[in-house]
């Protein structure tokens, strides 16, 4: 059995307790999460983004728990919120502001008691309310957030993409098989953008305006080379020179200029969209309540912001964390004032959920064209 089917085994109660102990120490999960106290606890179990497993985004968890939580991890919420709904034991989730709504509506997510967290007052002001809030009540921790736009090569686009930055690089024959946009439905929004629909209108679009993107995006499919869904294929797409442009989050630029490749991070005249992330606590989890919240609390501290500013690239929730992060670092991600870098892109908004089917509907039916 390997790491991954242990850990849906145990959420799902299918694993004894002297299988968990017996398994523990070869797939590093299980026992290493309960500290001394209580032992005989259910493991937290964490849905999670690739690269977000890591310690040192929650060392004060580690430090109290001995080892990190066990994840499952996913490659987009709603196949999150799909698996749970299909009964799977999860105590968290890290799920963005647009796709909150779902693990709401569908009565797994609960919402959070800030008074426990003890990082809760550091948090930007704006972040605690922007998306995060449900009926008056938080169902996020915001934590992470940065930036969605264009990662190029500037020595790969044609001269003038750069002084004309534009999402019509996806449509452009010139850049057909040269390109890569991500698989998500979000690409109908960006279509949308080169319609000109509004900034808010891209997230409500009637099923006229939604059926006038379709044929921008299929040539978003066309031209692309492949549709990624982890930004590890892009990076190494781009540093290759396989393709020259990629949509991408901060993390694609700052890893790749670092290794001496000339990209640069478009400001389409479009419009570039802002993304805010956190944590979400379920109802379907086993483990200690007590634990979730300590692993929230870790992610929002400013030892894990400053590592996210400093090696990934993105911003945090935390406004300390920019006070003891790597000033040039810092300088150079352009965001020496948070709130108003965050207020200076398109938040990616929450889409009603019947009209959100309408929207992956038509993705999937477009992106079934690559197959």
């Amino acid at each position: 059995m390997n790491r991954v089917k242990f850990i849906d085994r145990m959420s799902q109660g299918r694993v004894s307790r002297r299988d968990v102990m017996r398994s523990a120490a070869a797939f590093g999960i299980g026992m290493m999460l309960m500290p001394n106290r209580a032992r005989a606890a259910d493991p937290l179990v964490v849905m999670e983004w690739s690269g977000y497993d890591i310690p040192e985004l929650f060392g004060s968890y580690v430090t109290k728990y001995g080892a990190p939580p066990a994840f499952s991890i996913f490659a987009n919420e709603d196949e999150a919120l799909q698996k749970v709904r299909g009964g799977f034991n999860a105590d968290a989730v890290h799920p963005c502001t647009y796709s909150l709504l779902p693990f709401v509506e569908a009565k797994i997510a609960k919402p959070i008691d800030t008074a426990r967290l003890s990082n809760w007052n550091d948090i930007f002001d704006p972040l605690k309310t922007g998306g995060v809030m449900v009926n008056g009540e938080v169902y996020m921790a915001p934590a992470d957030w940065g930036i969605s736009s264009i990662a190029y090569r500037t020595d790969l686009v044609e001269p003038d993409f750069a002084q004309n930055e534009s999402w019509s690089i996806f449509t452009d024959e010139r850049y057909e098989g040269k390109v890569s946009m991500s698989d998500t439905e979000g690409a109908l929004e960006i279509a949308g953008l080169l319609l000109g629909y509004s900034r808010k209108k891209i997230f409500e679009m009637t099923d006229e305006e939604l059926a006038a993107t379709r044929p921008l995006a299929e040539k978003m499919v066309k031209n692309s080379r492949f549709l990624w869904t982890d930004q590890t294929e892009i990076n190494q797409a781009l540093a290759s020179g396989e393709i020259v442009a990629a949509y991408a989050w901060n993390e694609a630029v700052k890893s790749l200029s670092e290794q001496g490749i000339p990209m640069a991070f478009a400001k389409p005249k479009e419009g570039r969209f802002t993304w805010l992330c956190g944590l979400t606590l379920l109802n379907t989890g086993k483990a200690d309540e007590a634990a979730a919240y300590d692993f929230l609390d870790a992610w929002l501290s400013p030892e894990t912001g400053k590592y996210l500013i400093n090696e990934y690239g993105y911003g945090h929730a935390n406004r300390k964390a920019f006070e003891i992060a790597d000033p040039a670092k810092v300088a150079a991600l352009g965001i020496t004032d948070p709130v108003a870098y965050l207020a200076d892109g398109i938040l990616f908004e929450p889409v009603e959920t019947v009209r959100n089917q309408k929207y992956i509907k038509l993705w999937e039916e477009i992106k079934a064209l690559k197959q």
